[in-house]
């Protein structure tokens, strides 16, 4: 007989506003503001709100940063380069929480997970930095052990797996792929979890894919942004985020040890 086991926490949401001022921008001006759009998210389910705030400016600005921590009433997450400037913005304005990406300026959007495994020296002063001011810190790394037992050893204590590859061979329909894919993010969460960090995971959910990753025990919060802000033409900002939270909740109970490679998840 199988011992019964509580389901996980519910799962936390959180939203990033990125292509809110992305339209914006597009135009200039102060509409539509990305601060709005985040009262909006809030109200309708979201946890917390993520806004990366890039070199280049192309979406975020310092602007929106400041006016998005003083305020918001639930934890920022900003999601910065492992850079001098980024850290010094930071410092001063003291989200509740930083996740460090890697950055380059010819990519549409972040492109893989951050090499930590290679860059221990580089990154190792700016997670202590950010943990001694009271930053929660989090690494955006691809689903490898490699890279998951480096960022603990840098001390970080949390990361948020690129989930990306799994929901583009979904996408396109690339089955073996999707369940390769499936089995790394199933793997490298317990990995993690084990390891003490605590496990986030982002890029590409959808509704379907959100529901599916939902049900990872390991897994305590989803970041997600483009989709919605691409739903919410269709259905509003608020009802897009309150058919994730209602996705995310449905698919929250834990999976057996057995399902290893739910590959099934449409747009």
């Amino acid at each position: 007989m199988n011992e019964w086991q509580a389901p996980p926490p519910r799962i936390r949401l959180g939203i990033n506003i990125d292509h809110v001022a992305t339209l914006r921008n597009a135009r200039g001006g102060r509409h539509p503001d990305p601060l709005r759009a985040a009262a909006v998210a809030v109200e309708a389910g979201a946890d917390n709100i993520t806004a990366h705030l890039r070199e280049d400016r192309r979406h975020i600005t310092d602007d929106d940063i400041a006016r998005l921590a003083a305020n918001l009433t639930v934890p920022l997450n900003m999601e910065m380069a492992a850079t001098p400037e980024m850290l010094a913005i930071a410092l001063k304005t003291k989200p509740h929480a930083a996740c460090l990406v890697p950055e380059k300026r010819t990519e549409r959007t972040t492109e893989g997970g951050l090499e930590v495994a290679g860059q221990h020296n580089l990154l190792a002063p700016v997670v202590a930095a950010l943990g001694d001011s009271g930053i929660r810190v989090s690494l955006f790394i691809a689903a490898e052990i490699r890279q998951i037992e480096a960022a603990a050893r840098l001390r970080a204590p949390a990361i948020e797996i690129h989930v990306g590859p799994w929901c583009e061979a979904l996408a396109e329909g690339h089955v073996q792929e999707a369940e390769a894919e499936w089995r790394r993010v199933l793997e490298g969460a317990r990995a993690a979890h084990d390891l003490g960090l605590e496990v986030h995971a982002g890029h590409g959910l959808n509704y379907a894919t959100a529901a599916t990753i939902a049900g990872v025990p390991e897994i305590v919060e989803l970041n997600i942004g483009h989709y919605l802000v691409g739903e919410a033409i269709f259905v509003g900002l608020g009802e897009s985020v309150r058919r994730m939270r209602a996705a995310m909740d449905e698919g929250r109970p834990a999976l057996r040890q057995s399902d290893t490679a739910p590959a099934s998840g449409g747009t």
